[in-house]
């Protein structure tokens, strides 16, 4: 689909909608400095994990899950429309704060297709097929924002899908080599790494075409393994960190897609803040601020280094 001034307009992340002092507060307690870049205005595109409401706005999201309560309960306590118990990594980017020129963020294109095709019955060597067209994609996305003007760029890559409990469920096995150190499923997230490699060579095509634009990539890969293996000093639970809160399985993730969260009778966790993944396949308010930490202190600084910034 063609992307234009309007539709682009369309998907602005609006600032004012959350409360930046408040969120500051989240985002620096306990993590130290973060560095931080003045925009104007920040273009946010994506799916579930950056949707702060405009789903449900339309007429066949208002009866989606999230659109109702637990959905919102840690922050807002209300929902929104955010795949979250609070704030989404894009609110902890503090826009009134830090965004004074644009700021684009492509969101992680992708996830969804590889979704669909795994949960559909293709094989992972099926999937990887996939992938080109996916990056593909992106380049031409990226291409289309450089052309309307953008002058800073951050494309995140995929999360490590095999640490994500609706796959650990889906494609558990009793093969115990089938499973990382962190008891992630070492197969979905090699096609991962090999997404985000294919990405990131995209990326520096563009930026050789475009010097002067400044386009970093965001490792959202390594940004929930960090956290994953470093979750019991930041707080959360030291059993199984990948457990859903809002979810009830039979299974160490607590995760049934006939049980989803939202739906009638099915249990949050005691305290949200303990858990790393809120409904099985989005994180908690308390994942998405170390994610967005993470992030931030890696992706601002490859942007703070290019010609355009110094």
């Amino acid at each position: 689909m063609k992307m234009n001034k309007f539709s682009l307009n369309l998907l602005i992340v609006f600032c004012a909608i959350i409360i930046p002092k408040k969120i500051k507060a989240l985002l620096t307690s306990n993590v130290g400095v973060i560095p931080t870049m003045k925009f104007e205005a920040m273009y946010q595109f994506g799916d579930s994990l950056s949707d702060t409401g405009n789903l449900v706005l339309e007429p066949n999201g208002r009866d989606v899950n999230f659109a109702r309560l637990p959905y919102g309960t840690t922050y807002f306590h209300r929902a929104t429309g955010r795949c979250s118990d609070g704030l989404l990594m894009v609110d902890f980017f503090d826009c009134r704060r830090r965004m004074q020129k644009s700021l684009v963020i492509m969101g992680e294109i992708g996830g969804n297709d590889y979704n669909f095709a795994f949960f559909h019955g293709q094989t992972v060597q099926e999937v990887y097929a996939l992938v080109p067209q996916v990056i593909h994609s992106i380049k031409n996305a990226i291409l289309e924002v450089v052309k309307l003007g953008a002058k800073n760029i951050v494309v995140p890559g995929n999360f490590p899908i095999g640490c994500v409990p609706i796959y650990l469920v889906q494609f558990r096995t009793n093969d115990a080599s089938k499973y990382d150190e962190l008891h992630c499923l070492k197969e979905y997230n090699d096609f991962s790494k090999y997404h985000n490699q294919l990405l990131n060579e995209a990326i520096q095509q563009v930026q050789v075409q475009y010097p002067s634009v400044a386009i970093a990539y965001a490792d959202s890969y390594s940004a929930l393994t960090w956290l994953l293996r470093h979750a019991p000093s930041l707080g959360f639970e030291k059993a199984n960190p990948e457990k859903a809160c809002c979810a009830e399985g039979h299974n160490p993730y607590n995760y049934d897609t006939g049980r989803a969260c939202g739906s009638p009778g099915v249990p949050v966790c005691p305290d949200p803040t303990k858990r790393v993944n809120w409904d099985g396949i989005h994180m908690t308010q308390q994942g998405n601020k170390y994610v967005a930490i993470w992030l931030l202190r890696h992706f601002i600084p490859k942007l703070l280094r290019h010609p355009l910034h110094l």
